[in-house]
């Protein structure tokens, strides 16, 4: 079986390489090697390689940038999974595209199922929700939030930085989501390959935070493995205090269920799945 994964760089391409099945052969891709707002280089990919399985793992993700390059985030959003969508068309290989939880509007007090109406507020939201209505009724869609791995670009490494560079940091605390080791997603994604039923979906760790929370449980966890040796003063603001050009759902929990149902696994808690990366973050020095 053979599956292309794009995104190879990204943190999410890197893990869902590093935990791929016995039996599944690898075509990984990165900017360089596929331009996805290309939909003649998407087709022509498809056609050379003849995947079984594509894992559309790039996206546009600069949230804030995407307010000034609308038409770039969409051409890459929700332009190459159409693309791929339709050269996998009649095929009866399957293409898994990642979505995001910034589809949702966050004016829900509980957690978001995978039908409920969305609403993005943000052109990255919009962009991400186009690309699930051109990815098709056949493909198998996955929404999740807040991802971080080792090595990666991510919240958890800017916060250790900036954890060691100020003795005080001020960080959103009425934002309410759940931060996704990219591993587990992973792995969820792996199996929802597996199982071979389209739909959309939901993945998260267990369990649910604010940025501020996140923040301090960096601390207090990087602290524990040495990776801090001291702890900054954690001051918790309103998203008021720190604008920025997109706006974020001020509640982004996903229900996540069905997914676990299906899968029949176990559902981790993020302050755990931080824990592992930090010890991954610590043996890459």
């Amino acid at each position: 079986m053979k599956a292309l994964i794009t995104g190879v760089n990204g943190q999410l391409g890197k893990a869902l390489l590093a935990t791929r099945p016995g039996g599944w052969d690898c075509v990984a891709l990165d900017r360089s090697a596929l331009d996805l707002s290309d939909a003649d280089a998407i087709a022509r990919l498809v056609d050379t390689e003849q995947p079984d399985l594509v894992l559309n793992a790039a996206a546009y993700t600069a949230v804030d940038r995407a307010e000034s390059e609308p038409d770039l985030a969409h051409a890459i959003n929700a332009g190459a999974p159409e693309a791929f969508a339709r050269a996998l068309a009649n095929s009866g290989k399957r293409l898994v595209q990642v979505s995001t939880d910034f589809v949702f509007d966050g004016s829900s007090g509980q957690g978001y199922l995978p039908e409920d109406a969305r609403n993005p507020q943000s052109v990255y939201g919009a962009s991400k929700a186009a690309g699930e209505d051109a990815a098709g009724s056949e493909a198998i869609i996955v929404r999740t939030s807040w991802v971080y791995a080792a090595g990666g670009a991510n919240f958890v490494r800017t916060m250790l930085r900036l954890m060691r560079e100020r003795d005080s940091l001020s960080v959103v605390a009425d934002q309410i989501g759940t931060p996704t080791w990219a591993t587990g997603l992973a792995n969820t994604l792996w199996g929802l390959a597996a199982e071979d039923q389209p739909g959309v979906y939901h993945h998260r760790d267990a369990g649910v935070a604010s940025w501020y929370d996140f923040a301090v449980a960096i601390a207090e966890e990087a602290q524990a493995l040495g990776l801090l040796s001291r702890g900054p003063s954690i001051t918790p603001i309103a998203t008021a205090d720190y604008p920025t050009p997109a706006k974020r759902p001020s509640f982004s929990v996903l229900d996540v269920s069905g997914t676990r149902k299906l899968l029949g696994d176990a559902h981790i808690h993020w302050r755990t799945n931080l824990k592992t990366m930090l010890k991954e973050e610590k043996t890459l020095g």
